[in-house]
């Protein structure tokens, strides 16, 4: 007897429906699994069989196949473990066969039936929506995560007999998770901006960095605040529109790093990973390709402390995302694309020691050959896609001893969103570029025209520097986020010198 049902995958952070197919027929006792399962799907025979027997239900000794279809897409993980189940106790005739119709299910066994949380339900569920299922049966410990998604009738069970009992109409379906409003988001956070001492003009920085979505590089001694700067800047992002938080939120969703019982990423993410990641680990990767630390940035900052410490060859595969805000992880059978579309903000020393160039209190103890190696794991064409370099001195005592007074990440968010709306206006046209740091050539010939003594200011700036194209296309669009939080229409030449300043530390190309 056969027996179908609709279960779900993940392919890269999009879902896709997966027919589960289970064919009971007469024969030696087998239970084969075919259409390309991974290891953990072929492993799900033992599961099923158990939490089968375990929760009072007859096992056919028969010969069982499993088909996944469509079989030319991998499957991985435990989460057609119920569908599996299901399928064996309908092809036996323990289930009728037309209360699988419709559903989606979705969820891991344990061996004594229990049904265990499973990644990636979010975009399984929004799949099932998108292709009419009327209902999605998951694990109840995933219902919240599930909820985000509007106009689909949602089951959580906690084991395998509840789940025969709801669908036999033994058992009255639960109700949906109580939530106040699942689609609520956050702009308050446990730190705040004013709680920086000094650094005004790294506060500047940072607020024109976060109006036009620039990249920044901080530089300065230990102990001067980067760090401390850095983890305050989503605080002056606006809040994720829904829209943001459904993106981010399927990527944490496929990586299993949603909290339990949480349902949207009510919050820009920030990750800060150790300078010890791998490519793969910061980009994406894998036998099965899965999200990397600029993935789980996405909508948010990715914060890299220490820069110069960071593998060479991790940094230079920073370069795709940066530009294309999107990670393709190539393979031999196929290929899969990751949003990345975040903020870097990077940390350095100015020297291995720390106290390059005349620290009055400390003698740099650096080498010039030390120091030209440590500036030399930073490559031009990875810096000159950096918007903003900053340098950022030691706090003076002044300051340290003196009550913080400065303005609240609210006051501040408050000038960066009416920045974003300037943009939002000027490029609701386009759908690629959304923020002046995404601005295209066509974009900068229209929106930064600049008169003659600004100009010759920018000429100037370039000779002295040797900046590249890149760099002075840059500094273009950080003059035009300037002139956004000033209200100004057109590039004045005041805009231009304070663009220019963020280029000193640029290295010469």
């Amino acid at each position: 007897m056969l027996a179908k049902i609709t279960s779900g995958a993940v392919i890269g952070v999009d879902g896709l429906l997966i027919e589960v197919e289970v064919d009971v027929a007469l024969g030696l006792p087998t239970f084969t699994t075919v259409g390309l399962p991974e290891g953990a799907v072929k492993e799900s025979k033992e599961r099923v069989k158990a939490a089968i027997k375990n929760n009072g239900y007859e096992f056919p000794n028969r010969r069982i196949t499993v088909n996944l279809a469509p079989a030319d897409v991998k499957k991985g993980g435990a989460g057609y473990d119920l569908p599996i189940a299901l399928g064996l106790l309908a092809a036996t005739g323990l289930l009728p066969p037309e209360c699988l119709e419709h559903h989606c299910v979705v969820g891991e066994l344990s061996l004594d039936g229990q049904v265990r949380p499973t990644p990636g339900i979010l975009p399984m569920v929004i799949a099932a929506k998108q292709a009419g299922r009327h209902t999605v049966l998951l694990p109840r410990a995933n219902l919240a995560e599930a909820a985000v998604v509007d106009g689909i009738r949602l089951i959580g069970v906690e084991a395998l007999g509840e789940a025969v009992d709801i669908l036999t109409g033994s058992r009255p379906a639960p109700e949906g998770p109580p939530t106040d409003n699942p689609h609520m988001l956050s702009d308050r956070y446990a730190v705040d901006f004013c709680e920086v001492k000094g650094q005004e003009h790294a506060k500047r920085a940072l607020e024109i960095a976060a109006a036009g979505h620039h990249n920044i590089l901080l530089q300065g001694p230990p102990g001067s605040g980067k760090t401390m700067l850095a983890r305050r800047l989503p605080t002056i992002l606006p809040a994720l529109t829904f829209p943001e938080a459904l993106e981010t939120t399927k990527i944490y969703s496929v990586m299993g790093l949603l909290p339990p019982q949480s349902g949207l990423i009510s919050e820009r993410p920030f990750r800060a990973p150790h300078h010890t990641v791998s490519d793969a680990g910061l980009i994406g990767g894998g036998q099965i390709p899965r999200p990397g630390e600029v993935s789980l940035a996405h909508n948010g900052v990715l914060f890299l402390d220490e820069l110069p410490e960071f593998k060479k060859n991790v940094l230079e595969v920073l370069r795709q995302p940066l530009e294309d805000h999107t990670v393709t992880i190539a393979r031999a059978s196929h290929s899969l694309r990751f949003p990345s579309r975040f903020m870097l903000v990077a940390a350095m020393n100015p020297c291995p020691c720390g106290y390059y160039p005349g620290d009055p209190h400390h003698a740099c103890s650096c080498n010039p050959v030390q120091l030209q190696r440590y500036r030399h794991r930073l490559s031009g064409p990875l810096l000159d896609r950096i918007d903003l370099h900053l340098e950022v001195p030691a706090v003076r005592y002044s300051d340290l001893v003196t009550p913080a007074a400065g303005e609240r990440s609210e006051v501040i968010r408050q000038r960066v969103a009416a920045a974003h709306q300037i943009q939002r206006q000027r490029y609701q046209r386009r759908q690629t570029a959304c923020y002046n740091s995404q601005m295209t050539a066509a974009d900068l010939k229209r929106h930064c025209a600049i008169d003659h003594p600004a100009e010759q200011l920018m000429q100037q700036a370039v000779d002295h520097l040797g900046l590249s194209g890149r760099a002075y296309h840059r500094i273009l669009k950080i003059a035009r986020t300037i002139a956004d939080l000033a209200g100004s229409e057109t590039l004045k030449s005041e805009h231009l010198a304070e663009a220019i300043q963020y280029r000193r530390l640029a290295p010469r190309q």
